[in-house]
């Protein structure tokens, strides 16, 4: 699934064709993704304005003139591609309409924006931009994790007491946003924190380390464009490059980059999910 830096990726590739200009026509070819769509969404949606493009942790939001918010989860292969415009050095033309084409925004600057789902884990949604961070999909979520809510003091108060394990606690979407499985392997790696160690266990001033490195691996991911493993591209198509720098992820049996280190990558599964972890600098 899109971690944080994949999906602000897409929002600023989006943002050149969709924000400030008007959405000609709308076309949803399916009644539902991994929810039904909104009551006439294509009508809501023709017509107006995009006044803002913005990201809240894994979702898109797109402020519209009418006073609704669009919100866009990409899901597990969801894609937003862009045709009909000059992206950078390249003009896309519009493709033949394919399978998994679920709805598809044209704008009146002649842009085409298509959101695409193979296996259709993605939604959609309409609600009234006043109060849109109550909506049940967001309301929930913690800080942003670039914001200036997220800090070391933050961190080491939501650490305190934690039985879980860190790798566990990062993931937790109400404690910090946006954090996925491949980021928080890699930011326990620069941390030299073994992802099994429990959060309530770890010293004050390593949590409040966690702080700059998250950052850090996360602003780095999104100047790379994310990390396309599998379905995940750009909004003009284009893969990513950050999982080219991976020190631990998916590198399991492959020596630890440290320096000096004589050791392999290892993996543990925590909760269904696979954390890689060099099993001597990770303590």
């Amino acid at each position: 699934m899109p971690e944080l830096p994949e999906v602000e990726t897409v929002r600023r590739g989006l943002a050149p064709v969709m924000e400030g200009h008007v959405i000609a026509s709308a076309q949803v070819n399916r009644p539902d993704l991994r929810w039904p769509f909104p009551e006439r969404m294509a009508e809501r949606l023709a017509g107006k304005k995009v006044q803002a493009l913005r990201r809240r942790s894994k979702y898109i939001l797109a402020d519209l003139s009418s006073g609704e918010t669009l919100i866009i989860h990409l899901g597990m292969s969801g894609r937003m591609l862009i045709s009909g415009a000059q992206l950078g050095q390249f003009h896309h033309d519009h493709p033949a309409p394919a399978k998994h084409d679920h709805v598809v925004l044209d704008m009146e600057n002649g842009a085409r924006v298509t959101f695409n789902d193979a296996r259709r884990f993605g939604a959609m949604d309409l609600t009234p931009t006043e109060g849109v961070e109550d909506h049940w999909l967001i309301r929930d979520i913690g800080p942003e994790p670039l914001g200036n809510a997220f800090n070391e003091a933050y961190l080491v108060q939501r650490f305190k007491g934690r039985n879980t394990p860190v790798k566990s606690a990062l993931l937790d979407q109400r404690l910090v946003a946006g954090l996925g499985n491949i980021y928080v392997c890699e930011v326990l790696y620069r941390a030299g924190i073994s992802p099994s160690r429990k959060a309530g266990r770890i010293a004050a001033a390593r949590v409040a380390g966690l702080v700059p490195i998250i950052r850090a691996v996360l602003e780095e991911a999104i100047e790379a464009g994310g990390s396309s493993l599998r379905d995940y591209r750009q909004a003009d198509g284009e893969l990513g490059y950050f999982q080219h720098g991976f020190r631990v992820y998916d590198r399991e049996g492959q020596p630890c980059l440290t320096e000096g280190c004589a050791s392999t990558i290892g993996r543990i599964v925590q909760s269904g999910r696979s954390s890689f972890f060099c099993p001597t600098c990770q303590r």
